[in-house]
């Protein structure tokens, strides 16, 4: 199994040259892991007496509760893209990024960052990277020019993605699972993850010089769903649109919070109330033609599957590396060599730099259980793993923050690299030390913060 499964991540990470798209890897490497358990499952579950009751405990107690699991972030993360393509879909996101005049570079450059870095943590930083992208391309007429522009906004993306439960795979995997808190992320990661932001920002800006060179004048709504239905609605309801789903994100955790309900329950809450609103939007629209109509059954259609397939693939993966025991061995090793939670999380981050992000979570997850309260009154070095604890909180901050090292290391340089053709080579030239700083600094700060501010509260 953990031939198949470091196999398979090599194909994942080499998704572009072999021409195969990483949700199919994933879906095939789930099916073979699941197999080879099964088959074998009898020399781990030995509180079974015969080959029938392992494979009944298998099939209708382990599969269908870590489907039940991995089915709460899908649902979540399929919710929250569909609101995010209606609102792109009626133009919702030209309203702020046609408030962006300035033709100044560091003051362009310091606007984007942090209209990026917020905005990520309310919707999520691949999207934020693609708005963001093709809003520079309405800016900024020179390639080059535009190459630090769109790697900078990778940074601002990733680093205001992780303090957010929403505003990352990784992020909500963690808040999902309860492992992390919106309490617990906002107040613990937020300056760190702005420090991760900033520190790049200030010494790029120190770089840039003048004005840019060329610019587009007109800024329309270029985004990624190709619908004209933004030219055939009022600003109003224009605005509508984007408040009431920004609100419906935003909504989530405090849904949570109050009904105690799984976080893919509030999304779908927010998501029926808009579906409600644009059925009636567009029925007192006679006059528009159907096939012009954004209605959230076409937006659908436009909602990237191929990611959820990709995340049921390795999470149910990686689930069966756990139910396997292997996760398990794999804690006990680093607990034993490395034994340092701090140390372990920035490992972690480097590694999510060159390897995805996501099974690099959900093999922590599976290598640690949260900690109850029980579990630390009896055993307080256990308390780095309780909800909220040091462990977990810095790992959304390192795997979130961690992938900007590289290109290849998260969705929005992935994104970047394909939209604007930024080489591998000149991303480690010019931002991979910047990044790195930045990470570096925003986690001494964490564990700083840990270490001599949080005992004091």
């Amino acid at each position: 199994m953990i031939f198949l499964f470091l196999v398979g991540y090599a194909c994942i990470a080499m998704e572009h040259s072999l021409k195969v798209n990483k949700a199919a890897t994933a879906l095939l490497l789930c099916a073979l892991l699941w197999t080879v358990y099964i088959t074998n499952a009898d020399s781990v579950l030995t509180q079974f007496s015969n080959h029938e009751d392992v494979v009944s405990y298998v099939t209708g107690n382990q599969i269908i509760e870590h489907l039940g699991d991995v089915a709460s972030t899908l649902f979540f993360l399929m919710g929250a893209m569909t609101i995010v393509e209606l609102i792109d879909a009626h133009g919702g996101f030209s309203i702020i990024t046609n408030k962006i005049t300035t033709k100044e570079k560091k003051k362009l450059l310091w606007l984007l960052a942090i209209i990026t870095f917020f905005m990520s943590a309310i919707l999520d930083n691949l999207t934020t990277t693609i708005v963001m992208v093709m809003l520079l391309r309405k800016l900024i007429g020179n390639y080059k020019e535009r190459w630090l522009f769109a790697c900078i906004i990778v940074i601002a993306a990733n680093s205001g993605g992780a303090f957010s439960p929403i505003g990352d795979v990784t992020t909500i995997m963690l808040w999902v699972k309860g492992n992390v808190s919106t309490e617990g992320l906002l107040p613990n990661l937020f300056v760190p993850s702005l420090i991760s932001m900033v520190i790049p920002v200030f010494v790029a800006s120190r770089f840039l010089k003048g004005e840019i060179s060329e610019r587009v004048n007109v800024i329309g709504n270029e985004g990624f769903s190709h619908f004209s239905a933004a030219d055939l609605i009022t600003p109003g309801e224009q605005k509508a649109i984007l408040f009431m789903g920004i609100g419906a994100l935003v909504f989530v955790p405090i849904f949570k919070s109050i009904t105690h309900l799984p976080p893919f329950i509030g999304v779908l809450l927010g998501l029926g109330v808009l579906w409600f609103y644009t059925e009636f939007l567009y029925h007192n629209k006679k006059h528009i033609p159907e096939s012009s109509k954004a209605r959230i059954s076409v937006i659908l259609t436009r909602v990237d599957f191929t990611t959820i397939l990709f995340f049921l693939g390795i999470l149910m993966a990686v689930s069966a590396l756990q139910c396997a025991g292997i996760l398990g061995q794999l804690s006990k090793f680093l607990d034993e060599s490395v034994g340092n939670v701090y140390v372990i999380d920035v490992i972690i981050g480097i590694l999510s730099s060159i390897v995805d992000n996501v099974p690099l979570v959900a093999g922590s997850m599976g290598m640690y259980d949260v900690a109850s309260a029980a579990d630390v009154a009896s055993n307080p070095a256990l308390a780095a793993y309780a909800s909220d604890g040091v462990f977990w909180l810095f790992l959304a901050y390192c795997a979130g923050v961690g992938g900007s090292m590289l290109i290849i290391g998260s969705a929005a340089g992935v994104v970047v690299m394909g939209l604007e053709k930024v080489s591998f080579g000149w991303y480690c030239k010019n931002i991979s030390l910047l990044a790195l700083s930045g990470y570096l600094a925003g986690a001494i700060f964490f564990v700083l913060q840990e270490v001599f501010i949080r005992p004091l509260f």
